[in-house]
């Protein structure tokens, strides 16, 4: 079951503007189209996480355009087939990406003593982190699923140059050398961690005494 109940009112209050100010009177139908959308989010800014997530969700439900317009050179219908795998692998593969980086800014590595305080503050940062990692693991389960159909042995022998990284993605997903379900199974044990720890704590003030005169 797909867990993401504190996380997507957020999405939604905060993409609907951004969904208006983008679109403007261009009419956006099909995947390729919202997938242009998608930037690259070098500084980590929690809006532009968001704003992908909107847009590669809308992708994934959108038809495909006709092959004429794919992203890449289509030729005939088993590329076309291997080719709507692959998009369907990326698509969700950004999504995990997405996801995991918005659910990090949210984390909390430790439980420091001196934020008893704010314990209550933390740990429902932590709840929204953790539907953040859970949405990750549903979408990486997802891509588990369109790389198997990419990789099947009807394929071994076409490669789509112009999705290269696609086609990689999709093999590093074979050999193993690709797996965020790793990578988010440990976010998720080191947040239960984490919250254990706070919940642990006593929810008092640390007072500062002055230091002893020296003698």
């Amino acid at each position: 079951m797909r867990k993401i109940v504190p996380l997507a009112a957020f999405l939604v209050l905060l993409t609907s503007a951004a969904a208006a100010s983008t679109l403007g009177s261009n009419t956006i139908v099909f995947k390729e189209q919202y997938y242009r959308l998608f930037r690259m989010n070098l500084n980590r800014n929690p809006d532009v996480f968001i704003e992908n997530i909107f847009w590669l969700e809308r992708a994934l439900a959108a038809p495909f355009a006709n092959p004429l317009f794919a992203l890449a050179l289509i030729e005939n219908e088993t590329q076309w087939e291997k080719y709507r795998h692959l998009f369907m692998m990326h698509l969700n593969i950004r999504l995990v990406q997405q996801y995991l980086s918005l659910g990090s800014l949210w984390n909390k590595r430790e439980a420091f003593f001196f934020n008893a305080p704010f314990r209550d503050q933390n740990l429902a940062s932590l709840d929204i982190a953790e539907s953040s990692f859970q949405a990750a693991l549903f979408y990486w389960e997802e891509a588990l699923r369109w790389a198997e159909l990419a990789n099947d042995r009807r394929f071994r022998f076409i490669n789509l140059v112009r999705v290269q990284y696609w086609e990689d993605q999709a093999f590093r997903i074979e050999n193993g050398t690709l797996n965020y379900g790793r990578t988010i199974t440990r976010e998720l044990a080191s947040l239960q961690r984490v919250r254990e720890e706070f919940l642990a704590m006593e929810n008092h003030f640390y007072v500062r005494t002055a230091p002893p005169d020296p003698q």
